[in-house]
């Protein structure tokens, strides 16, 4: 018999309505599991069980008058960047010890309208900068994949780490991430499962704590494509409250899930066959092509050619926003403070943000402060958004030939925890093929592509037009369907997670 914790959030929906199952055994069992699993992989920071248990029983007693949302009784994971009422949010920060909004992020709201259930809040990197959640204050996530011959524990990816651990051990069938450089999509491709970044603007920013403005994307990490799409009807639309939201109408993202690339373009950046990349994932993305191209879609090559320039250019862009959004925690209205025996407000702040934030937080908002700074913000930060436009060009010119880009997601699969650590530039390189379409502010979906010689997955991604998840959307589920992944990660054969 099949685990409630197995299921896929589609299932759980049909099952729901099947009266085969009840919301409230639904949250109970993956309850369970993160109490027995959770010290662990160390993917939760706050579990909320008796908001979780009240809220199923509300799903429970709308669905038994035949009402109810889009994802009535499904828990849901919550990554701790999100403002969740009355909740700690913390951002996987010391400086917001204690903090508990008295007001719920738009998009946690939409999921609580549309019968969502709360089951805690998940472990992150520092206010979403890392690459491999090894920054938290709470301590490292450990992803549920090792590798074939044992040995160390495994990153899970970051910064939406603890989202992807949590998906990949069956602790919650869906999580929300933010991608601001990659953070949903690489998780997601080193766990393997599914993680979409929408366009820029699809998705509310409001109630979501800020690292770069104008690259932070909420989206859902999940099992399967159609899981995504579920996700995305219920998270995506309009808000007042952000001046950076779309007015675009939202498509029923599932209704495109045909299965059907006959006709589809699909494009390939020569810029992303890097010297020295492995080989593994080379043979993914190749296959990835022949699938295409077999299944009827025309494959065209394509150039992407300021690439190159993405990475260093989002290590300009990304710390100078973070170091204006950063500056609000100084220890005066929420949070830590610490206060000198002597001194006065300028000792409060250093002393506060000096205890209150860690080591890659901090040089994130020193190259930040450098970059905007007197005689250099033209030099560093005025340039690096003329290189961003020109990023954003070459994906304009590529669409009017395609219709998707087809890419490995990341360059390597999961690495061991501290095996990059002492390398800042080796863990950026970890963004090297998520961070351009960050840039250009477009969507992308990291589907599980193949597993490697090590027993770890790979992933492949895909990147629309602006606004377009819909051939997204459609591409990737033909795509899961021909590539057939159904590896799961030790932890749930052994009965770790579940």
């Amino acid at each position: 018999m099949t685990s409630l914790t197995d299921l896929t959030l589609a299932d759980m929906r049909d099952g729901l309505k099947a009266k085969k199952f009840s919301a409230v055994e639904l949250a109970e069992a993956h309850l369970s599991a993160i109490e027995k699993a959770n010290a662990h992989y160390n993917a939760f920071i706050t579990i909320t069980r008796d908001k979780a248990i009240a809220m199923a029983n509300e799903s429970d007693a709308r669905l038994a008058k035949g009402q109810g949302g889009t994802i009535e009784g499904i828990p849901v994971g919550v990554k701790d960047l999100f403002c969740t009422k009355g909740v700690l949010t913390t951002a996987a920060s010391h400086i917001l010890d204690g903090f508990k909004p008295p007001y719920e992020s738009t998009v946690t709201t939409r999921i609580w309208d549309q019968g969502g259930v709360m089951l805690g809040k998940l472990n992150m990197d520092e206010f979403a900068m890392g690459s491999a959640n090894i920054t938290s204050y709470y301590g490292p996530v450990k992803s549920p994949w090792k590798r074939k011959d044992g040995g160390p524990d495994l990153v899970p990816g970051g910064s939406s780490g603890g989202s992807a651990a949590a998906v990949a051990a069956n602790l919650c069938p869906i999580a929300l991430g933010t991608d601001t450089g990659g953070s949903i999509r690489q998780p997601a491709s080193f766990c393997g499962i599914v993680g979409i970044k929408p366009t820029y603007g699809r998705c509310s920013r409001w109630g979501i704590v800020a690292f770069a403005s104008s690259l932070d994307q909420a989206g859902p990490i999940t099992r399967t494509v159609r899981d995504s799409a579920i996700m995305l009807n219920v998270m995506c639309g309009h808000d007042p409250k952000d001046s950076t939201s779309s007015p675009l109408a939202v498509p029923d993202f599932e209704k495109v899930l045909t299965g059907d690339v006959k006709g589809k373009r699909i494009g390939i950046p020569k810029e992303y066959r890097p010297d020295g990349i492995d080989p593994e994932i080379l043979a993914m993305w190749d296959k990835g092509i022949k699938l295409l191209k077999d299944a009827g879609a025309e494959v065209i090559d394509i150039s992407l050619p300021h690439t190159k320039y993405a990475l260093a250019t989002y290590y300009i862009v990304a710390p100078a926003e973070c170091s204006s959004n950063l500056a609000r925690y100084d220890g005066v209205r929420y949070g830590l403070r610490v206060m000198p025996e002597k001194g006065g407000i300028n000792e409060l702040y250093e002393a506060t943000r000096a205890a209150g934030f860690g080591k890659e937080v901090k040089k994130r908002i020193m190259i930040g402060t450098y970059v905007l700074s007197a005689g250099y913000y033209d030099a560093y930060y005025k340039k690096a958004q003329q290189v961003r436009w020109l990023i954003a060009e070459d994906f304009r010119k590529a669409f009017e030939k395609v219709d998707v880009i087809l890419t490995p997601t990341a360059p390597s699969a999961a690495f061991a925890i501290g095996e990059k650590q002492d390398d800042p530039i080796m863990m950026y390189l970890n963004d090297v093929f998520t961070v351009p379409t960050s840039m250009a502010g477009l969507p992308g979906i990291s589907i599980p592509g193949a597993i490697n010689k090590d027993g770890l997955p790979l992933g492949l991604q895909l990147i629309g037009k602006a606004f377009d998840e819909e051939t997204v959307l459609g591409v990737a589920y033909a795509m899961e369907k021909m590539i057939g992944f159904n590896a799961k990660p030790q932890g749930i054969a052994l009965g770790v997670a579940a």
